[in-house]
């Protein structure tokens, strides 16, 4: 009988060693391109948005608060680790499988934690994640099963050497999240608002929704900047587009004006009727948020508050009684007036043949007639919004419009 899974092992092991690691490196690669597109998308039309289900999709994993630590994406570890069990299963010997067995002992550890975190605390699954979980269960399996018995003592050169290269690799993700956030400040944000130029005109609903997030004049169309927001309270991009204009309406207090249009990718939504149930809950805190104008302010900010706990049937319940709502859940003015503004999306032209109408997933965004599908990070919306600020100041000064979208003043005939 061989001894070890790689040293002495059959080509049959090695090989399925070398599938093991490759799969996990594949698994953690794609988290981390998944993670560096849906935070800095490079172009308007790349914003991630919501159109799964709300358990299982990457982008709770790619916006938490453990999805990097000082830039280093999560998928990092696993992608080093990957690539040394392929090497271990081409160039084995003994020190080297009992280190990786080792190693693959505590990724094994390190997934359970990750796996309980995601279940029960973002209450979502990474799809990709899930392929790594796999993956380096199946490299646990083989180096404890089959690879050289005993409890390992791993090498301390190898460790070293290892860990030197890791944190190597560590440190230019670092450096490279920092040039990708340095770069939404310069090149990519201009880029961007170039491209929100030249989007087609789109126009507004036709009833605008009045639950507004800000509200800087008495008439929506008479502010600057005005947002029609299509959002859904359990939608994980919607919750990262909350976080940016809480930011960006105190930035431009007094020229902003945000509609929220409910748009819940649940069971009561028809315009997305074929793609239903994708956030359940998400309806009744629709109604909920919707049943008492004076409230909407204050509910609207506890659910995006307690995201993870929204999704939860009785935290609900408890937050319509908090608010002395409860009637909302069946109240026929409330749900008719959720309906109203979600029937909105069916009036625009769709924009992919998947999808019967434009407004199909959220966040979906129209900026001054402009719509835009997705989130953008905060330095891309905060430049579109200055633009827009500028050209709306109508003081006659164009240097500030010409520096984004290369303005050039019509030609008169």
């Amino acid at each position: 009988m061989a001894d070890g899974l790689t040293v002495d092992g059959s080509l049959g092991r090695r090989f399925l060693t070398f599938i093991a690691g490759a799969g996990m490196a594949a698994a953690s690669l794609l988290t981390i391109q998944h993670f560096y597109n849906a935070n800095f998308p490079a172009s308007i039309y790349n914003g991630s948005f919501c159109d799964i289900n709300t358990f299982f999709n990457c982008n709770s994993s790619a916006f938490s608060k453990i999805a990097h630590i000082q830039g280093v994406p999560m998928g990092w570890p696993g992608l080093f680790l990957g690539l040394l069990v392929c090497l271990g299963a081409l160039f084995p010997s003994k020190a080297f499988e009992k280190t990786l067995k080792a190693l693959t002992l505590l990724n094994a550890l390190g997934v359970i934690a990750l796996f309980v975190y995601s279940v029960f605390f973002l209450k979502s699954l990474c799809l990709l994640c899930t392929g790594y979980y796999l993956f380096s269960f199946f490299a646990f399996f083989l180096f404890w099963r089959r690879g050289l018995k005993g409890f390992p003592l791993p090498s301390f050169k190898q460790i070293v050497v290892f860990a030197v290269l890791f944190l190597a690799g560590a440190y230019g993700f670092h450096l490279y999240y920092k040039a990708e956030q340095d770069a939404q400040l310069g090149g990519v944000a201009a880029r961007v608002v170039k491209e929100y130029y030249s989007l087609e005109k789109a126009p507004n609903p036709s009833f605008i929704s009045p639950f507004m997030i800000a509200q800087s004049t008495d008439r929506f169309e008479d502010a600057p900047i005005r947002v029609i927001e299509y959002a859904d309270f359990l939608c994980p991009d919607c919750l990262f587009m909350y976080e940016q204009l809480n930011r960006l309406k105190t930035e431009f207090a007094g020229k902003i004006n945000i509609a929220f249009q409910f748009f819940p990718l649940d069971k009561c939504n028809e315009v997305v009727a074929q793609k239903s149930n994708r956030h359940p809950g998400a309806c009744d805190l629709s109604y909920i948020a919707a049943h008492d104008p004076a409230k909407f302010a204050s509910i609207y900010d506890e659910i995006f508050t307690h995201f993870q706990e929204a999704k939860d049937p009785q935290w609900r319940a408890d937050l319509a009684k908090k608010y002395g709502v409860e009637a909302a859940l069946t109240d026929p003015n409330t749900k008719d007036l959720v309906q109203r503004i979600m029937a909105t999306g069916a009036e625009y032209e769709k924009t992919s043949d998947q999808f019967a109408h434009g407004i199909r997933s959220t966040p979906t965004l129209i900026v001054n007639n402009r719509m835009i599908i997705g989130t953008l990070p905060y330095p891309q919306l905060k430049a579109i919004f200055e633009s827009l600020a500028a050209e709306g100041a109508k003081t006659g000064d164009k240097r500030f419009l010409e520096n984004w979208v290369e303005f050039q003043p019509p030609k008169k005939k």
